[in-house]
């Protein structure tokens, strides 16, 4: 069992309204303790931002919501039911993935569409290969669910037990291209199953094979939109969190901890002293590390993951073979991940994922127009001194006009605002990326950033810098797990 804070624990500072954080409120909410939550913004959501331009509703963070159930966990926390706060649809598909050859798959979660989709895509061998892949993602889940994705670490020692040998003898700490290549072999359905990689900072040939549960969350779990936006997720929890007795304070700058020892006794603001007896960080690993002056150290700097340039849009129509999140793949592969995560430079030959929410909720935009979002990864501020202000602009206009050229977006569509790693980086993400540090092998499990980074401190970590990970699934399960921290011995 991990360990716990020692010492007083009834009052609690939650230092971020992100997801991680209002998670982390809901958890030690409904475990008795008294929780106020401090947020640097006027909403809730953290990097779940919001932004409404010309009547459009624009979700500025992560547009695909996976493991509804652990949403559940956190409303379930103080008693109330995410059907009472958050209407969920189910997308089908999950993804349509378009390719450079002019093939197109639509991803589907149902075990028997994807057979026969992947049967008439690329023939029975390779749809009898989906169901031993898809077999092989829900073993590997159910051996990570809990111990390695659910827990906390103290030691790498906190790994030992039969969850590693099931784990290794799943081949998970193999390569995950190779892995998923032992089941599929046309290279079109091997990038379905493993551009994931990409979300934990990494290319497929040096992800872990373990990583293939982010494809297991998309492609079999299922994939999901809540009606009103990505921004009703935090303000649905928020709004819960508030009912039963959470206190919210918006537009509060943390600026300081007030430390006596190894305890800190209160959180300073600009205005104000909040006396506690313990500080959840879920700043962001920018934010704790400043607020922590740089401790604790690693022997190793953390590497940080590429980065993303979205480009916010409006267009008359959204192109009839869309999806509500289309994945257009570029002809090259290795090199891409090669370009943006070792060579600092931008992809010659772009992959870029297309979300369009309006097709699943039209009241996301004005009548008679749809809101859509573009993504294209790129190489973090670390890897690559790009002048985003003055290439940030061109290379928007360059990833669009890709996309008009593969008849995915409309030739009139307007850009509403361009994000760049600057932006990232002023928001206070760390080599202005907002995929944090990159789950390379010594940034994975208990090598990753602990989530009690003092042991005799009285300050816990939660978000996608610390454990488990990056994603909206790790980001709310480290909520809890930072609640648990806390809990009573």
């Amino acid at each position: 069992m991990a360990h716990v804070v020692k010492g007083r624990t009834e009052s609690v500072v939650v230092v971020g309204a992100g997801l991680a954080g209002l998670s982390a409120a809901l958890h030690l909410r409904g475990a008795g303790h008294e929780v106020v939550v401090l947020e640097q913004h006027d909403h809730p959501g953290g990097l779940a931002g919001r932004l409404d331009v010309a009547g459009h509703r624009i979700d500025t963070g992560p547009t695909v919501l996976t493991m509804p159930e652990l949403l559940d966990e956190a409303f379930t926390a103080v008693g109330a039911r995410r059907a009472d706060h958050l209407d969920l649809v189910p997308l089908h598909p999950a993804y349509r993935a378009e390719f450079a050859d002019g093939s197109a798959l639509d991803v589907h979660t149902d075990a028997d569409a994807m057979t026969q989709a992947v049967a008439e895509f690329a023939g029975d061998r390779e749809a009898a290969g989906y169901r031993e892949l898809r077999d092989w993602l829900t073993r590997l889940y159910r051996v990570e669910r809990d111990r390695f994705i659910g827990a906390s670490f103290d030691s790498p020692l906190d790994l030992l037990g039969r969850d590693l040998v099931a784990l290794a003898r799943l081949g998970g700490f193999g390569s995950l291209s190779r892995a998923v290549g032992r089941f599929v072999h046309d290279d079109r359905l091997r990038r379905v199953f493993t551009f994931q990689a990409l979300y934990a900072g990494v290319s497929p040939a040096d992800a872990l094979a373990a990583y293939a549960v982010i494809a297991y969350m998309d492609t079999v779990a299922g994939v999901w939109f809540p009606r009103g936006g990505m921004r009703a997720v935090p303000q649905a929890l928020a709004d819960a969190a508030a009912a039963a007795g959470v206190r919210f304070r918006y537009g509060v700058e943390v600026v300081g901890l007030e430390r006596a020892g190894a305890r800190v006794r209160a959180v300073r603001t600009a205005d104000e002293r909040i006396p506690c007896d313990a500080v959840v960080l879920a700043t962001g690993p920018a934010q704790s590390t400043r607020l922590l002056h740089g401790r604790p150290r690693r022997p190793r700097p953390l590497r940080w993951s590429p980065s993303a340039v979205v480009v916010h849009l409006s267009a008359r129509r959204a192109v009839d073979r869309l999806a509500h999140h289309t994945i257009s793949f570029g002809a090259a592969w290795e090199g891409t991940f090669a370009e943006i995560i070792r060579e600092g430079r931008l992809m010659s030959d772009p992959s870029l994922l297309l979300t369009t929410p309006t097709l699943t909720d039209p009241d996301l935009a004005p009548e008679g127009r749809h809101a859509q979002y573009l993504l294209a990864p790129c190489p973090n501020l670390d890897a690559a001194p790009i002048r985003w202000d003055r290439v940030g602009p061109r290379y928007a206009e360059e990833v669009v006009g890709e996309l008009v050229a593969r008849k995915l977006l409309d030739p009139d569509v307007e850009v509403l605002s361009v994000v760049t790693p600057d932006d990232w980086a002023r928001s206070g993400q760390a080599a202005g990326t907002p995929f944090s540090a990159a789950h390379t092998f010594g940034q994975t499990g208990p090598f990753r950033p602990r989530n009690l980074p003092f042991r005799d401190g009285n300050v816990v970590l939660a978000g996608s810098g610390t454990t488990p990970g990056v994603g909206i699934p790790p980001v709310l399960v480290s909520g809890r797990l930072a609640a648990e921290r806390l809990r009573r011995p």
